[in-house]
Parts: C-alpha cells; sequence; structure tokens
C-alpha cells in the first residue's frame, strides 16, 4: 500500500495541473487488471485508427472527385502531367511553411521509432499525413495511402500512450494494435491485419499480445464499416476453381513473383538515390516531379493508387483501360494489350520511385499489389496466347496469386499476403497457390535483398527493429548519452613535470587522450603508465608524453559503431574505458560500467509490464 501512495504521490506531482488525469489513474489502478486496462485502450486505438484511414481515404477521393479524372482526359491529356507537380508542389509548400518539420514515410518511420525512440512518435505526425498524403495521391502521386494512414494511426497511439503514462512493452503493443486496425479497416481483413503487424513490426505473437490486436483490427473494422459501408478497395468474387494439374504453372508464377520483387524493390533505390543527390528539395521537385508527369502522361493508369485499375483488369473490362491510354491500342488485340500491361508493370515502380523522391508522402504497398496483380494476370494471358500448357488458364485467379506472391517478395510478408487475398476473395479456394506462390517469392527474394523494401534503408543507420530482447535493449542505447568528455587531453610534446602538475593533479581520471595540434587521435597515457616516475622531479624535463603514449587497445567509431560492434570491443580488449573518434578526430570515452548501467535500464523498460 505505501508503494501505492508513493506512486501516485509522484504522479501527481508531474500531472497536477489536471488532477481528474490523477483520478482516473488511481481509480484505474484499482479497479482494472493490466490485460483489461490494455483490451480497453486497443478498442480505442482500433477506432481511432480506423477513422484516421478511412479520413486520408476520403480526402482522397474527394480530391480526385473535384479534379474529374474523366474530365481530365477528355479535356486535356496535358492535365495528367500538370497535376501530379501541382500536389507535389503543395505537399512540399504545406511542409515547409504549415507543418514546419518533416513527414517521413511510414512503415519505416515506425520501425525507426520501436528502433531508437522508444516507439515515441512526434505529436505533428498524427496529422501531417492526413493532408499530405491525400494531395500526393489526389493529384495524381503514382504511390498508395497504406503507409501514411500506418504512420497516422501509430502516432495517435503513441501520443496516447505516453498520455497514459505506459511504459515501453505496453507503447509497443499499441503501435501494433494501431498497425493491426488500420491494415484490417483499409482492407477489411482482419486476420491480415494481424499478421501485417507481426511481420513488418516483429510483435510477439503471444496471447497477451493477441488479444489488443484482435480487438483494435475488429474495431477499426467497424468503424470502416460504419462510413464506409460494404466498400472495399478491390472486390472479385473467385469463378474459376483451382486445379490440381496448374500446380507447375503457380510454381513458374512463383518465380517471376520473385523476379517482379527483385526488380520493384532494385530500380526504388536507384532512382531514391538517384534524387537524393540533389540537395535542393525545388530541384527534386523539378526533376522528379517532371519525369514523374511525363510517366503518367504516357501511361495514364498509373495516375494515383491504381486500384481502379486493378479491379478493371480482374472484371476483364479492358476497354476501360484502353480508353484511358494515350497510346493508341484495341483493347481485343490480346498482344497488344499484353504489350501495354507490360508497360504497366515495368512503370509502376518507376512513377511510385519519382513520386517519392520528389517529395511526395504515399505508401508502397498499393504499387506492390498493383504490379503484382498486372504481372500475375499478364503471366496467364500469355500461356493462354501461346498455349504452352494445353490449358486454359484463369487470368483473375493468376492475377490474385501474382498480388500474393508480389507483398510476399517486396515486404517479405508471407503469411500477410496470403491471408489478405484469401480474405479479399471471401474463400480458401486458391489457398494452396497462394500459399505456394507467396513462399518461392519469398525464399528467392529473401536470398537476393535479404531484407524488405521498409527495412532496407533501416538497416544503413543501425535502426533495424529486432525481436531479441538483448539486442533491442542495445538498439535504444544512445550512444551519445553514453559518450563522456571530461577527459583531459594532452599533447605528445609536453613534459612530465607539466602533465603531472597541471593535468594529473586537477583530473579525477586515470586515463588521458594524446591529442596532436589538429585533434587528432595519436594514443593514450594512463597512471599506470607513470606511476613509478611521478614523483621522481629529476624525470620531469627529461621525459616527454610522447615517450610515455601507447595506443589504445581500441576505438570506437563515432556514428559508426552500434552497441553491439562496441560491447564486442570491450569483451575482446578487456579494457573498461575506450576512446570514441570521428575521422581520426577525438570526441570523448566511452566507459564499459556506465554502458552496461544504462543497458540493464533498458532491458528492464523492455520486460517491465
Amino acid at each position: 500500500m505505501r508503494k501505492f501512495t508513493v506512486y501516485f504521490k509522484l504522479l501527481q506531482s508531474k500531472i497536477q495541473p489536471k488532477k481528474w488525469i490523477y483520478n482516473f489513474f488511481k481509480w484505474r489502478y484499482r479497479h482494472i487488471s493490466n490485460e483489461q486496462y490494455m483490451s480497453l485502450i486497443s478498442i480505442v486505438i482500433g477506432l481511432l485508427t480506423g477513422l484516421a484511414a478511412v479520413t486520408i481515404k476520403n480526402l482522397t477521393h474527394l480530391i480526385q472527385h473535384l479534379l474529374d479524372i474523366d474530365y481530365i482526359h477528355d479535356f486535356h491529356k496535358a492535365l495528367y502531367f500538370i497535376f501530379p507537380i501541382i500536389g507535389i508542389g503543395l505537399v512540399i509548400t504545406l511542409i515547409k511553411y504549415v507543418i514546419k518539420k518533416p513527414v517521413e514515410d511510414g512503415v519505416p518511420s515506425v520501425l525507426f521509432a520501436i528502433a531508437k525512440m522508444k516507439s515515441m512518435i512526434p505529436s505533428y505526425q498524427t496529422w501531417a499525413s492526413l493532408v499530405t498524403a491525400p494531395l500526393t495521391v489526389g493529384f495524381g502521386g503514382s504511390v498508395g495511402l497504406e503507409g501514411p494512414s500506418t504512420l497516422t494511426g501509430a502516432a495517435i497511439s503513441s501520443n496516447l500512450s505516453r498520455i497514459l503514462h505506459l511504459n515501453l512493452k505496453q507503447r509497443n503493443l499499441l503501435l501494433g494494435a494501431a498497425a493491426a486496425g488500420t491494415f484490417a479497416s483499409i482492407f477489411k481483413a482482419p486476420i491480415a491485419g494481424i499478421l501485417f503487424a507481426v511481420e513488418i513490426f516483429g510483435f510477439d505473437l503471444t496471447m497477451t499480445a493477441l488479444v489488443p490486436l484482435i480487438l483494435a483490427s475488429v474495431s477499426a473494422i467497424l468503424t470502416s464499416y460504419f462510413f464506409m459501408g460494404k466498400n472495399i478497395l478491390l472486390h472479385f468474387e473467385l469463378h474459376n476453381k483451382f486445379i490440381l494439374g496448374e500446380i507447375p504453372l503457380f510454381i513458374l508464377l512463383g518465380i517471376t513473383s520473385a523476379v517482379t520483387s527483385i526488380y520493384f524493390v532494385k530500380v526504388y533505390f536507384v532512382i531514391m538515390n538517384f534524387l537524393e543527390k540533389f540537395n535542393n528539395k525545388y530541384t527534386r521537385v523539378l526533376i522528379g516531379g517532371t519525369l514523374l508527369g511525363i510517366t503518367v502522361l504516357a501511361l495514364p493508369p498509373l495516375f494515383g493508387e491504381g486500384y481502379d485499375v486493378i479491379n478493371h483488369i480482374l472484371l476483364n473490362k479492358f476497354n476501360y483501360i484502353a480508353n484511358q491510354s494515350s497510346i493508341a491500342f484495341d483493347a481485343n488485340n490480346i498482344w497488344m494489350l499484353i504489350a501495354f500491361f507490360v508497360l504497366l508493370v515495368t512503370f509502376k515502380v518507376v512513377a511510385m520511385s519519382l513520386t517519392f523522391g520528389a517529395g511526395g508522402i504515399g505508401g508502397v504497398f498499393a504499387p506492390t499489389l498493383f504490379t503484382g496483380g498486372v504481372s500475375g494476370y499478364v503471366f496467364a494471358l500469355v500461356s493462354n496466347q501461346l498455349d504452352l500448357f494445353g490449358h486454359h488458364l484463369s487470368p483473375e485467379n493468376f492475377g490474385l496469386v501474382g498480388m500474393a506472391g508480389t507483398i510476399s517478395g517486396v515486404l517479405q510478408a508471407p503469411l500477410t499476403a496470403v491471408f489478405l487475398i484469401v480474405e479479399i476473395t471471401g474463400g480458401y479456394e486458391l489457398i494452396v497457390p497462394i500459399m505456394l506462390v507467396a513462399a518461392i517469392s519469398y525464399i528467392i527474394s529473401k536470398k537476393v535483398l535479404k531484407y524488405s523494401i521498409y527495412t532496407m534503408q533501416l538497416v544503413e543507420i543501425g535502426a533495424l527493429p529486432t525481436h531479441n530482447k538483448d539486442k533491442y535493449a542495445g538498439q535504444m542505447i544512445d550512444l551519445d548519452k553514453v559518450i563522456e568528455k571530461d577527459f583531459v587531453p594532452i599533447k605528445p610534446d609536453m613534459s612530465l613535470g607539466h602533465m603531472v602538475y597541471n593535468v594529473v593533479t586537477h583530473s579525477h581520471r586515470s586515463i588521458f587522450p594524446v591529442l596532436d595540434d589538429e585533434g587528432d587521435f595519436l594514443g593514450v597515457v594512463t597512471l599506470d603508465n607513470i606511476r613509478q616516475i611521478m614523483f621522481d622531479q629529476e624525470q620531469y624535463d627529461k621525459v616527454y608524453v610522447r615517450d610515455l603514449m601507447h595506443k589504445a587497445p581500441s576505438v570506437i567509431h563515432y556514428k559508426q559503431d552500434d552497441f553491439q560492434q562496441t560491447m564486442k570491443k570491450f569483451q575482446s580488449t578487456g579494457a573498461w574505458n575506450l576512446p570514441v573518434i570521428q575521422r581520426n578526430k577525438y570526441v570523448g570515452f566511452i566507459s564499459k560500467s556506465k554502458l552496461l548501467s544504462v543497458y540493464r535500464k533498458r532491458l528492464l523498460e523492455i520486460t517491465s509490464e
């Protein structure tokens, strides 16, 4: 009882201006268990994330309605070139003059927050993507809305967790609930939403975690049904059943899906790296926006997310696609149709990358589905046209299974891929080929790419989330805050007497870094090195630092060595203090005891209930 009283006195001192919050916490602590509390919050998170996803989607549709895409095509096709540039320009202006802070990519930002920011996401992210993503996609940016919706939901969850003073483990769990709720509300696929949170964010699928994920998914879907009815992004009913003899063809589709996935990821990073070379954001807008405008002008079906195009293809409504095209072709000519679809698959990732590189805000999930759906459809069309296997394939089935293949390859989330397509089609008729294609695509893509498109950019900065609690605790340590800078540096030409009288007597440290005039690190001198002669005054003018110094057992490279690498250096050398250098310039020292103390605190945060 005494701990209870002390706890709430501390809590009250922090939030005294809001006494009702203190009273709520006090009531909650006495009457609701942690499991019940987290379940209730998960329901609220599901409602809020579902509402955020619906808002982003409806704002995008409103902008597209105001622009009237059919009118664009009938009036002047040049508007396909102009509108994407206008949309990205509005986004850049809004970020610079209104938001005044960077609006990051969706899922990678959440992963970074989990790995490095203790699952804390800035409060402005709760609304920034609500405006910037609809402007990007509504004006024709060739990206999806799933990423911004996920970031918005995660930001809502993170800030609610902060208000409710939840610990790190609880914050992580609610981030997973937000991700599951967002995904479930967008596709009305609750199981896929849960698996999305588990595979992409690496959350434990324990009973403690599973219940909040389920509740968030259900409440988010109910929110989506309330505001959008039964409308779904991808609506398709299976008419052709899976035939066992098609297994070899689905194996081949798995291989082609892996190749498509590898192409997708490689092209994305090539274009992004090219545009990032231009430091001026307006130069990137001009170059990236112009190239995007040209791409969309040449291939209007790349305008926006692309779900409308996928739906028409799966329903075999080719005239709709042909009428949108700037390239005149006969939709009844299958080879011309195949050639056009190949162009869409080839340039969808180009249009997506240019949108991101120019400064647009969006996600990669919709382009991944688009690429997989069209490529799978083309696979079946080519097979049927050439009569390669003496069997007529269902292009619709292969299109749906192709989506699972690219999701599995690009996002490296095979279970999400399987259950998303199963839930979209409303049955398990295609479960066997979907699982087969997803597995093959995942295995091949994983071998070549190693990381998903979400995590590949995080690996370079050492911010890849991990399921291992030890590694996770190490990731959360900011080595900048562990570096100690109160070590007194000395020069190599300093005499022993000068060092004893002016350095040793004024320092509480037993180790001294040796630097040259430019601040380059040369070595160290310890008290053990001078202990036998430090009181022999005859040596004061005869011995110099350069005679006493020696190499450090090892050095820690600033911003390059992470916690794991740093600990390996301590273990291999047996040292208790190691210098930190940056391009050979001295930065400070890291103490093994301080590093382990901080590590222990982080580990307790992760495992605390």
